[in-house]
């Protein structure tokens, strides 16, 4: 979280007294010439930075607070609609649709295990578009790769892209699970990919430009210990 900084402006008073009247203008001196005024200033300038500091806690208290209740909110939404499709799967009612729904849901909880099930259930019992399909695989491909398990994922990501290979998403995950397992040639294609279809999408721009980088280095080491041999 950027927060951004206040800036104080301390205004002064101009008394301007009139050369008309000299008493009132020795009188004015000998207030000037007072220290009492400068403490005044001071004290007034303590209490402004005090005041401030004490309004930039309150509202970091109520980013914070607000953060705490939309996550509660959010979590309470995830367990009602757990609910509800659990029961709708216990009486054997569950569509492929409500399954894959049940899966995206556990996925988001970060039950890895329950996502796998429910995820795999749904691409057995699918009847609809192949293309709405390869969210299925991609969610089942995320759901393996947090479990670290980075080649049945890698495999999800692959089925994704063939059943819709405008899938940016899947492409894009397909080049981070690559990149996890080192396979730099294969991630940076994966990214090259995106870019066909979305030439400023800013997740695999610069990954893509940072693999070129690498992939190149890698194959000057090998041409060098090629030579060696």
């Amino acid at each position: 979280m950027h927060v951004k900084g206040t800036t104080f402006v301390m205004g002064q008073s101009l008394l301007i007294i009139s050369a008309a009247n000299p008493q009132l203008a020795a009188a004015a001196a000998e207030t000037i010439i007072k220290p009492e005024p400068v403490y005044e200033v001071g004290e007034l300038f303590e209490l402004s930075i005090q005041l401030s500091y004490l309004l930039l806690l309150l509202g970091l208290l109520g980013v914070g607070t607000f953060y705490v209740i939309r996550q509660v909110l959010v979590r309470r939404e995830l367990d009602l609609s757990a609910k509800e499709l659990q029961e709708q799967v216990r009486s054997g009612d569950a569509s492929a649709t409500e399954l894959f729904e049940l899966g995206a849901v556990m996925l988001r909880r970060k039950f890895y295990p329950a996502a796998n099930k429910f995820l795999l259930q749904a691409i057995q019992k699918w009847d609809g578009d192949d293309q709405d399909l390869a969210q299925v695989y991609n969610a089942l491909g995320v759901s393996y790769v947090r479990e670290e398990k980075l080649e049945k994922g890698i495999a999800q990501f692959e089925m994704a892209v063939k059943l819709q290979p405008g899938y940016v998403t899947a492409w894009n995950n397909l080049g981070d699970a690559y990149e996890q397992k080192k396979e730099l040639p294969l991630a940076l294609k994966a990214f090259e990919e995106v870019l066909l279809f979305d030439p400023n999408n800013k997740v695999a721009r610069p990954r893509r430009d940072a693999l070129k980088d690498r992939v190149k280095l890698y194959k000057d080491v090998v041409a060098v210990k090629s030579k060696k041999r």
